[in-house]
Formats: C-alpha cells, structure tokens, sequence
C-alpha cells in the first residue's frame, strides 16, 4: 500500500493486518506508523519499469505521488494536486500546509519532468466530487502548464 501523505493514515495498522500488505512512505512520515513494518524512500524509488514514487513535498513534509507509464501517463497526486470547482488541476493549500512554496515547486519539477506526451492524466486523491462524474483529470500536462504561479504564491490558505 503506497501513502501519497499523512493525512488519514489511522487505519494503516488494520489494513495492514487485513490485506497482509508492505506499506510504502516517504521517510519523513514513516515515523507516524510506528509499530509497523514500512518500507520507506527519500527522494523517489522506481517499483517496476512502469511505476515510480515521486517526493513531492509541501502538502506534507513527505508527500508524493505515484507515476504511472502507461496509457499515456498518469499521475496519483494524493493532495499535491487536486481540482478545483471547475476540474482544473491545482496546488492545494490549506492552513495545516507544510510548506506552499516548495508545493508549487514541486508542482514546476512536474512539468519540467513530464511533457504533454507523458503525463495524460492525474487520479487526484481529494476534491473529486469536482470531477462532476470524469474520475480523472485528462489532458493534465496541458492544465498545469497553464498555472500562474506568482498568483498561486499570494494565495492564501483555506479553511
């Protein structure tokens, strides 16, 4: 089981024990599953020759995202990304932010990783009622390039 953050980690012991399964976190959050055998990285780990764990911080100290290769791309963005109320792919800050700057930094390492041709579409983990129903965010290299982020730095957080 890959953890993109630490928000709503409470029942990782009981899936764990459930599902028999690894847990896979990012180092400076695997301290909050203390008991639990985890299998953490720093910076970012390559599973298979189609899937890789991204260290995106700023949501949380060790937030990340999950890559996948195929179908054109496909970015599992936990919190690092999200839609807004229009579907639109965005930075989320609230005020129990770790750090906005360096999100929307990490937000620019996407795409300079990424290209229309690789990253097709983002699985958002929050906010999906504003996906009206489309599950996905498609078209998502496009829809972040077009981010303003001197604007995004000046937001100020919500709730």
């Amino acid at each position: 089981m890959f953890i993109t953050h630490r928000g709503a980690i409470g029942k990782t012991p009981e899936f764990q024990q459930n599902l028999g399964c690894e847990i896979l976190i990012q180092e400076q959050e695997a301290y909050l599953l203390p008991g639990l055998t985890v299998n953490h990285f720093s910076q970012e780990i390559t599973l298979t020759s189609t899937v890789q764990i991204i260290w995106t911080p700023g949501h949380s100290p060790g937030s990340s995202c999950l890559y996948y290769s195929e179908l054109g791309g496909v970015l599992f963005s936990g919190r690092h990304l999200v839609p807004n109320q229009h579907g639109e792919p965005v930075p989320l800050r609230t005020a129990k932010t770790f750090h906005w700057s360096r999100q929307l930094k990490n937000v620019q390492s996407l795409l300079d990783r990424f290209t229309p041709v690789t990253l097709e579409y983002i699985c958002p983990g929050a906010n999906t009622g504003f996906l009206r129903g489309q599950r996905v965010i498609d078209q998502a290299y496009k829809r972040l390039a077009v981010l303003d982020f001197p604007t995004l730095l000046q937001l100020q957080p919500i709730l």
